[in-house]
């Protein structure tokens, strides 16, 4: 029999004896008349990355989908199985969140791979067919002469966000929502090593660093 990672236990442990007393009357509420966010947030599965903790977010603030690459594939209702289109199906027609955002961020595996075309991508069932949906937003992204990589993975990585904005939007169900002006989608770009968050202003097509002064 195996063991349970002792790593969780004890962070279970911290979280019932100070959290959970503090928000106990909350997580009474969310289970007796479920969750209500008014938020979707597609990131990415990377462990450094955890929306809940970037915005600070409580119990049933935010309903999240993370993903390799926080990548959105097109509408395709072919019979097949997509659970992120299911994800967003349940939350723009169930939930009726009133935000997506697509949050990005920096030194992302999937990407890098991506771009050096090595592991992850392969060998491997599942993970090279999934980053193909990222060729399309790699399409025009070239890395300039004497561009140091970090830049050009940084651009990658935003063009990214924007693709899956783009693909948000063939979903028909988000765009009708859109043009009535009751769902908004918005762009963001996560900096590991700062813990900077930018975001996109789709006016200008440029993510804009939040500071203290940051107007949105």
């Amino acid at each position: 029999m195996t063991s349970f990672p002792h790593s969780l236990l004890s962070g279970y442990r911290s979280f019932n004896s100070q959290r959970l007393p503090t928000e106990q009357a909350r997580y009474r509420e969310l289970s007796e008349r479920g969750q209500a966010p008014e938020i979707m947030v597609i990131g990415c599965c990377d462990s450094r990355v955890s929306p809940e903790v970037i915005f600070d977010a409580g119990p049933g603030e935010l309903f999240v989908l993370r993903n390799v690459a926080n990548l959105v594939p097109v509408y395709a209702p072919d019979g097949a199985v997509h659970g992120v289109s299911a994800a967003l199906e349940y939350a723009v027609q169930v939930l009726r969140v009133k935000h997506i955002v697509v949050l990005g961020h920096a030194q992302c595996g999937g990407i890098r791979a991506f771009v050096d075309k090595t592991e992850p991508l392969s060998p491997g069932d599942f993970i090279g067919k999934w980053m193909q949906m990222f060729e399309t937003a790699a399409q025009g992204v070239e890395q300039a002469p004497q561009e140091p990589i970090r830049q050009f993975l940084t651009r990658l990585e935003q063009a990214g966000v924007k693709r899956s904005l783009h693909n948000l939007m063939t979903f028909p169900c988000i765009n009708v929502l859109v043009g009535r002006g009751k769902l908004q989608l918005h762009g963001a770009y996560f900096g590991v090593a700062e813990g900077s968050l930018s975001v996109l202003d789709h006016d200008s097509g440029e993510f804009r660093e939040v500071t203290d002064s940051f107007a949105g």
